[in-house]
């Protein structure tokens, strides 16, 4: 989740909220690609979340990453992330390690960046005897064991979140992701991006769905992150039926994000819970714990921070429908949605596939998925021949872009761990299923050994 934003200047009117999102667009020669993916951090010797504080502890982990040039954000004398040249590191709320990537030009370069990640990570990690975990769900611990960050933010939503749904303590404490922000060139590629996006989230969420264990145990799903995403908060997640309805605009997401509930309110340094009050009640000063501070773009840019619907739109459209996971897999995940989306041809092959699924058809993948993965069915077909076709209409756009890197190779393969999953038929969380119940014998020791990123 996100550090404070800056965004500057007052809210005259509902036209700057416009403004702020239509500022994203940008000619295709300025598309960018942001990765974003989130690890769990525990003790080996012990198999539980590290807490903020001890040895090895999470403030530890932040401090060391200072050697590689990382500079401190910082709540109150509390390190909470980290920033340099345009990335920057943050804190989930029970201590999962996120690096949200700098805006760069190819999966190469993300690749790369990603993998220097894993090498300053890996460096400081060793040292102070930790160890980091990819996968969407904690598959051992207990709510009860994992600590809570100290992150003004995180105590407002941990009051809140169980008076709006079922999952929403397991989402802040239990769960990694990893997606991919993505630009647009107007208004209309925003809207078409956006339907694209959201319909085929859950066939990427079986594509990279490896988080089968609950405490312990096989959980009956195969992405138990995405069953969590079910009953989080319905006022601010889900699959957004509207986006397709016709008038989708920038002025249309406005509307529904002025209604979502707000968290806070952050000013100079301090977090003013308005949880369940919506933001169209802040620029009224209707809500008197906040009445005196005049509404501001850092505000509605926070507020956009809060809202979680399977692909989110801010000044770029964010992919968020994924299980974090192996470091090979990180790279394949935006390479898919680059594929598909930064290329027209790619997109008009992508829409021609999803135009015709109806709202009722969206859902019910977005429900099935989670626990049937490629068998969940759909008209006369299945997810595995859905994630096939993504694949092949992907992989042709990859190459049509031609990003090369020093050697002449093309983006392309970065999916072909996709690939060889769909050639198998088979789930990482299958196949994760398969070996705690055979050659592990039920060891979920060895599960930490096989997806230690160290």
């Amino acid at each position: 989740m996100s550090i404070p934003q800056s965004a500057g200047g007052m809210i005259e009117s509902r036209d700057d909220l416009v403004r702020h999102l239509s500022k994203g667009m940008k000619p295709k020669s300025a598309w960018r690609i942001g990765t974003e993916h989130e690890k769990f951090v525990y003790c080996p010797q012990t198999l539980k979340p590290l807490a903020y504080e001890g040895k090895p502890g999470i403030r530890q982990l932040l401090e060391g990453m200072g050697r590689f040039g990382w500079q401190p954000v910082k709540e109150g004398e509390n390190i909470i992330g980290g920033s340099l040249n345009g990335a920057s590191l943050s804190l989930e709320p029970g201590g999962q390690f996120e690096l949200s990537g700098a805006p760069l030009k190819s999966i190469h370069e993300t690749c790369a960046e990603v993998n220097t990640h894993l090498a300053q990570t890996r460096e400081v990690a060793n040292e102070i005897g930790a160890g980091v975990l990819g996968l969407g769900f904690a598959p051992s611990w207990t709510l009860d064991e994992v600590p809570v960050m100290p992150k003004g933010r995180y105590g407002i939503m941990r009051k809140y979140m169980p008076k709006v749904g079922g999952y929403g303590l397991d989402m802040m404490f239990r769960t990694c992701t990893v997606q991919v922000n993505l630009d647009f060139a107007d208004e209309a590629d925003m809207v078409k991006k956006f339907r694209v996006g959201l319909a085929l989230q859950p066939i990427t969420t079986a594509l990279l769905a490896n988080s089968p264990f609950r405490e312990g145990r096989s959980s009956g799903f195969l992405s138990y992150r995405a069953q969590v995403w079910t009953d989080v908060d319905l006022a601010r997640s889900g699959m957004l039926p509207f986006v397709f309805e016709d008038g989708m605009s920038f002025e249309r997401y406005v509307d529904y994000a002025l209604d979502v509930p707000m968290y806070f309110v952050y000013r100079d340094g301090k977090y003013y819970d308005v949880a369940g009050r919506s933001f169209r009640d802040f620029l009224a000063r209707k809500i008197p714990e906040v009445a005196q501070f005049e509404p501001s773009m850092s505000d509605w840019a926070d507020h956009l921070t809060t809202i979680f619907p399977e692909v989110r739109l801010k000044q770029f459209l964010e992919m968020r429908g994924a299980d974090g996971g192996q470091w090979r897999r990180i790279c394949g995940m935006p390479a898919l949605w680059v594929g598909l989306v930064y290329d027209n041809v790619a997109l008009d092959a992508a829409w021609d596939m999803v135009k015709d699924w109806t709202a009722e058809e969206r859902q019910a993948l977005r429900d099935m998925v989670p626990k049937q993965g490629f068998r969940a069915p759909f008209r006369n077909t299945n997810v595995l021949e859905l994630a096939r076709h993504m694949l092949e209409i992907s992989g042709e756009g990859l190459r049509r872009r031609a990003s090369l890197d020093g050697a002449g190779v093309s983006e392309d393969g970065f999916i072909n761990p996709l690939r060889e999953l769909v050639a198998r038929g088979q789930t990482r969380a299958e196949e994760l299923l398969h070996s705690f119940q055979n050659e592990w014998k039920g060891d979920m020791s060895k599960l930490f050994s096989a997806y230690n990123f160290l």
